[in-house]
C-alpha cells in the first residue's frame, strides 16, 4: 500500500485496544532527491536525513516499539562515488558521538547489522563503542544496518550452516527453519511487523528478505528528510487496521 504525507492525516487513531508492531523496520530513502529539489549537493540530504533518524527514534520509544532496525548503508552503496561514501560515513562516525550519550540515556540499546569489516578502523571502532556502551539497555533495541545486504547475510547463514555440517554439530536432516535463523545475524530477534519505505519507491532493496516474509508493508510519498511523527504514527494506525493471517485462511 502507498500513501503520501497528506494522507497520513485522516488516520486519526487506531482501533480500540491495539497493540503498536513488535518490530518496526524502515528503508530510508530520498536523501538525495530532497537535497536535489532544493538545489543542494546530496550531503545536504543525507545531514537532514539523520535529523529524519532522531525523530524516528524518538516516535518509536513514544509508541512503546520495542524494536527499530533503519537501513542505514547497504553492501551496493559501496559502488556510489568515493566523496559520497567518505561523507556518509563520516556523518556516521559524527552521529554516534553526537548522540550515544542520549541514546543511552534514554533506554536505546545499539545493535549493528552487516559486514562491518569493510569500514575504517576509527568507524569500527565507534560502532563497538556504541554497542558497548548500551548494551544493558532495554527501552528501545535498535538495529543499524550498515554494510548490509540480506542476500549476502543468507549466504553466509548457508556457509556457516555448511560448517556446522561438516563439524559434525549439525544433522543436515535436521536443518528446519528455526535452526536455519540462529546463523543470521538477527538471531534472537523477533521479525519484523512492519516494513516502512519512503521516498515513493516500493521495492525491499535486499533489505531483511528473509526476516520479512510476513511483514506488513508501507509504501510513502514522503522523501526520508520529511519523514517524521506523523508519517511513522500514521504507518502504525494502518498496520493496526490491517488483518494478519500469516498464510492462513480467515476464519
Amino acid at each position: 500500500m502507498a500513501f503520501g504525507k497528506q494522507d497520513l492525516q485522516p488516520l486519526a487513531s487506531a482501533p480500540v485496544g491495539a497493540q503498536p508492531p513488535q518490530h518496526v523496520a524502515v528503508i530510508m530513502d530520498g536523501n538525495g532527491r530532497w537535497a536535489a529539489a532544493r538545489g543542494l549537493p546530496r550531503v545536504a540530504g543525507h545531514r537532514a536525513g539523520t535529523q529524519a533518524v532522531r525523530r524516528t527514534i524518538e516516535a518509536a520509544i513514544e509508541a512503546g516499539v520495542g524494536w527499530l532496525t533503519l537501513y542505514a548503508f547497504s553492501s551496493e552503496n559501496w559502488r556510489r562515488p568515493a566523496e559520497e561514501v567518505m561523507e556518509l560515513t563520516g556523518l556516521l562516525r559524527h552521529f554516534i558521538r553526537q548522540e550515544l550519550a542520549e541514546l543511552s540515556r534514554e533506554g536505546v540499546r545499539v545493535r549493528v547489522l552487516g559486514d562491518r569489516a569493510r569500514f575504517e578502523p576509527d568507524t569500527r571502532a565507534e560502532l563497538d563503542r556504541a554497542e558497548r556502551t548500551t548494551l544493558g539497555n532495554t527501552r528501545l533495541n535498535l538495529n543499524i544496518a550498515l554494510s548490509y545486504g540480506a542476500r549476502d547475510e543468507i549466504a553466509a547463514a548457508a556457509r556457516a550452516a555448511a560448517q556446522a555440517a561438516l563439524d559434525g554439530t549439525l544433522d543436515p536432516a535436521a536443518l528446519t527453519v528455526e535452526r536455519f535463523e540462529r546463523f543470521l545475524s538477527t538471531a534472537g530477534m523477533p521479525d519484523p511487523d512492519l516494513m516502512i519505505r519512503t521516498s515513493g519507491e516500493h521495492r525491499l532493496s535486499n533489505f531483511l528478505l528473509w526476516q520479512s516474509a510476513y511483514a506488513e508493508l508501507i509504501f510513502l510519498d514522503v522523501l526520508w528528510p520529511d519523514f517524521g511523527p506523523a508519517e511513522f504514527n500514521g504507518a502504525l494506525v494502518e498496520f493496526a487496521r490491517r488483518e494478519r493471517r500469516f498464510g492462513a485462511r480467515p476464519a
